[in-house]
């Protein structure tokens, strides 16, 4: 049995540390003990208080353990897992950071320890699905597709937000980037609205999002590749205004004397409209489509993903998606399944033979199903 410690408690981070509970013995990290009332029966989990924004306090916590799981704010990703480098420990991490977290490369192969970066849903099982094909043959396209959103649509947001406020907001903000015949195609964020139908749930507006990451560095043979965002219809237009009037800014404006960044203010605002309250469900939808040539052949494969809240276990399915990857991973890289030294983008884990295989069947026994067609 190994011994695991999670940085951060919030809503996906208490799902991974209760899912790796279960062989696991494991730690749980978080300033807000507020947080700690999820384990309220898992007493087997260990709570600690912690501020999580000192390198200090993370070296000297993650210390006496086997494998840490990052799922800090993304603000705060990058120097956690530095601070996690440096106390030479071995790592999962879902924080989403806006840095490039391929640049701690170096340090992570001088220390001698492994980490994967980036292990969510999207960026993350994606990644890990594209690795694998991208090995058995020639990928000439990729398209990722994927939100998050609650079953209710309630006015007037139609969105829930189970990550940090500022995290959600960066989607809207950082310009969109994408692949297509080779070049590098930056545009908007909120860009290219779309309406497409899905099965089981309807029709949802897509747009350009900054969500292929890492893969625009390890993927380079791949001529087309797009990442978008799904949300409700209409949600784009509303996220522009608030845009373009500048609430999304993090430039200081005077207010009667004193200095603020309107995103500060924004996020507090909304945070309470958009989070998710007690017994709101939530659904994860993603459709992946990668073309190309395998054994001389066209070959396209699909995946089509909607996982819906666990009412059983009252977990939501972010964090079933999200979280159970990571979890995945993490059992993986504990069973020697993956260990090469350095920091690893996920599509890094899905090359390995047997890995996407082994990622699936966790999920499927945790009830997120991933239906694959090929022709």
């Amino acid at each position: 049995m190994s011994k695991i410690i999670v940085l951060g408690a919030g809503l996906v981070g208490s799902a991974i540390a209760i899912d790796l509970s279960k062989n696991h013995k494991v730690t749980s990290t978080d300033i807000n003990t507020d947080s700690f009332k999820k384990f309220k029966n898992f007493p087997e989990i260990n709570t600690v208080k912690a501020d999580l924004s000192s390198s200090d306090t993370i070296k000297s916590l993650v210390e006496n353990y086997d494998l840490v799981i990052g799922a800090v704010p993304g603000n705060m990703g990058y120097n956690t897992m530095k601070a996690v480098i440096e106390a030479k420990k071995n790592m999962v991490d879902i924080s989403f950071m806006p840095e490039d977290f391929l640049e701690l490369n170096g340090l992570a192969k001088k220390h001698n320890v492994s980490i994967v970066a980036d292990c969510g849903v999207a960026p993350g099982m994606g990644n890990i699905i594209l690795g694998h094909h991208n090995k058995k043959m020639h990928v000439k396209r990729y398209e990722c597709l994927v939100g998050g959103l609650p079953v209710v649509r309630e006015w007037p947001y139609e969105y829930k937000a189970v990550f940090s406020p500022i995290d959600v907001i960066e989607e809207y903000t950082r310009p969109a980037r994408y692949i297509q015949n080779y070049e590098m195609i930056t545009k908007e964020a909120l860009s290219d609205p779309e309406l497409i139908h899905f099965d089981g749930v309807g029709t949802l507006e897509s747009w350009n999002s900054d969500g292929l990451r890492s893969l625009m560095q390890t993927m380079k043979n791949i001529p087309d590749m797009i990442e978008k965002t799904l949300r409700y219809p209409g949600c784009v237009e509303y996220l522009r205004v608030l845009r373009e009037s500048g609430f999304f800014s993090y430039d200081e404006i005077e207010v009667n004397g004193s200095k603020i960044r309107p995103i500060d203010l924004t996020a507090k605002l909304l945070f309470p409209k958009w989070e998710l309250k007690p017994g709101e469900e939530d659904y994860t939808i993603m459709r992946i489509v990668i073309e190309g040539i395998e054994n001389g052949t066209e070959k396209k494969y699909i995946y089509k993903l909607l996982d819906r809240f666990d009412k059983e276990t009252n977990t939501i399915s972010m964090a079933r998606t999200t979280g159970y990857t990571c979890t995945a991973v993490a059992n993986l890289m504990l069973e020697n399944g993956f260990n090469i030294p350095g920091v690893s983008a996920p599509e890094t884990v899905g090359e390995q033979d047997g890995n996407l295989g082994y990622i699936i069947k966790y999920l499927e026994e945790r009830g997120v199903i991933y239906n694959i067609l090929n022709d």
